[in-house]
């Protein structure tokens, strides 16, 4: 059996936190390694061997749809790294973080 957590009006908000900008900077790095994963991969597929297809008589919406899935996954786990390197280079950019008075 699991034990319940109560629930305190310390852990619900009503209102979502708002994204930093080092945040907003993160998803867009992940957005844009999976949009290059999606061109790398279409243009892989689009080479001519000369012969029967690479991958067989397979539905080319099927195909598609997988490579997207492929980059959506692998610029979520950062395996190829294109993201963290794109936010750590954009990072120097932003303005620096102001921390409240008093520390936190």
């Amino acid at each position: 059996m699991t034990a319940l957590v109560p629930t305190t009006a310390a852990n619900l908000s009503l209102s979502p936190k708002a994204p930093t900008e080092r945040e907003k900077l993160s998803g867009a790095a992940r957005q844009f390694e999976a949009i290059f994963v999606r061109q790398m991969l279409a243009s892989a597929r689009s080479v001519d061997f000369g012969g029967d297809e690479v991958f067989g008589k397979m539905d080319q919406t099927f195909v598609q749809m997988r490579d997207e899935r492929f980059a959506d996954i692998a610029s979520q786990t950062g395996a190829l790294g294109f993201a963290r390197q794109i936010e750590n280079h954009l990072a120097a950019l932003l303005p620096k973080e102001s921390v409240p008075k008093g520390g936190a």
